[in-house]
């Protein structure tokens, strides 16, 4: 009894390690990097900036060098306390304007107030809202608005490629390419108007300026911190298309510094992500099944504690899951340490759902730049 139990357990981490497996290799064939066509139509850059004196220098000048459509860099001096108002006077171009943020109304967030009020000061046709700590690439925004106006799109995003210089970065935030390219199915995203298929990266979104108006914007979604989960969805309620693109190429992006760092920023998103109490278990069954699990069988296995079948079980799981990775590592030039680290990296995104799903109000405190929110339900 115990053999067929242990067997039914392999052959399911082989089954929840098939399905990323095989939408990753979809996805990834489907998902490609827009080329850069010249245009007229000018494109704003609008950069929320709260306290990135380290960031915005490197940041503001990468995106002047945008090549192939003119372009306006609006950088959103939100309150900051640091020199990031006297870096950006001090790079003096006259593409670039500094604004500063009004007071934070109640009832918002900090970035979805600085973005909606450069958004109300912004020329451009498109809106290009990148973080303070996102560099571009020369082409980027051209490429961004052609694949707008070759798909129709009113919104297209992609993930940055993720600078992770440490172990702790390393253990957390290669989840997003993995999520993304595992388990959203791209195809199906782009055939379909529901709502619940729409994805975006906040540090990387362009969008129709009309669009944008009509919808409200992150005026619509102020209470919100994961822009990159709720724009989109917003705007395939209105009707209109949203896209991705492999954006590894377009831009670089480091996020976090350190692991403390990341597990609080990703604490903070898991909110409105996976830590709710319908979602979470399923999430835990796919991943920790898919991607946990099988290197501990195949090491009980190789200890002589799984029966012959369930050893050949998960070992393919094992097999599926670290080639899945690697894929996906080559194709948004991550680092080839996170292979290796990979089912460790699930195991702490689970930990972190977790930790703010059962200690809601303290672990999974809001906090972000030097202020708080209220948790969301869920």
């Amino acid at each position: 009894m115990t053999d067929s139990i242990l067997t039914a357990l392999a052959l399911l981490c082989l089954a929840t390690a098939l399905l990323p497996a095989v939408l990753a290799a979809v996805n990834l064939a489907a998902l490609r990097r827009p080329a850069p066509e010249g245009g007229t139509s000018l494109v704003s850059i609008l950069i929320p900036a709260r306290n990135e004196a380290g960031n915005i220098d490197a940041t503001v000048r990468a995106a002047l060098a945008s090549v192939a459509v003119p372009v306006e860099v609006i950088v959103g001096d939100d309150h900051s306390t640091d020199a990031t108002a006297e870096i950006v006077r001090a790079v003096g171009d006259p593409r670039l304007r500094l604004v500063s943020v009004p007071a934070l109304p109640e009832g918002w967030t900090g970035k979805n107030h600085a973005c909606s009020h450069m958004a109300g000061l912004a020329r451009g046709d498109h809106l290009l809202f990148i973080d303070a700590d996102v560099r571009l690439e020369a082409g980027a925004a051209a490429a961004l608005a052609a694949q707008a106006r070759r798909t129709g799109a009113a919104l297209v995003s992609g993930v940055p490629r993720q600078r992770t210089d440490t172990i702790g970065e390393m253990l957390t935030v290669p989840m997003i390419d993995f999520l993304l390219l595992g388990f959203l199915p791209v195809p199906l995203m782009r055939r379909l108007a529901d709502p619940s298929l729409g994805a975006a990266c906040g540090q990387l979104i362009l969008m129709d300026r009309a669009a944008y108006a009509t919808t409200g914007g992150h005026g619509a979604i102020r209470t919100s911190l994961h822009d990159g989960v709720r724009l989109p969805r917003l705007f395939r309620a209105a009707g209109y298309r949203t896209d991705l693109v492999a954006a590894a190429a377009l831009a670089t992006c480091r996020m976090y510094d350190g692991f403390a760092q990341a597990w609080a920023g990703f604490s903070k998103n898991a909110h409105e992500g996976m830590a709710t109490p319908r979602a979470l278990p399923v999430w835990t069954v796919l991943l920790g099944c898919g991607q946990v699990l099988p290197p501990l069988l195949v090491l009980a296995g190789l200890l002589g504690l799984l029966p012959a079948p369930a050893l050949a079980a998960a070992a393919l799981a094992l097999g599926l899951s670290l080639s899945t990775r690697t894929v996906v590592t080559a194709a948004v030039r991550a680092p080839w340490a996170t292979i290796p680290l990979h089912p460790a990296a699930v195991a702490v995104a689970l930990a972190i759902q977790w930790n703010v799903l059962l200690r809601r109000e303290r672990a999974g405190a809001a906090t972000w730049k030097g202020r708080s929110y209220p948790v969301s339900g869920g």
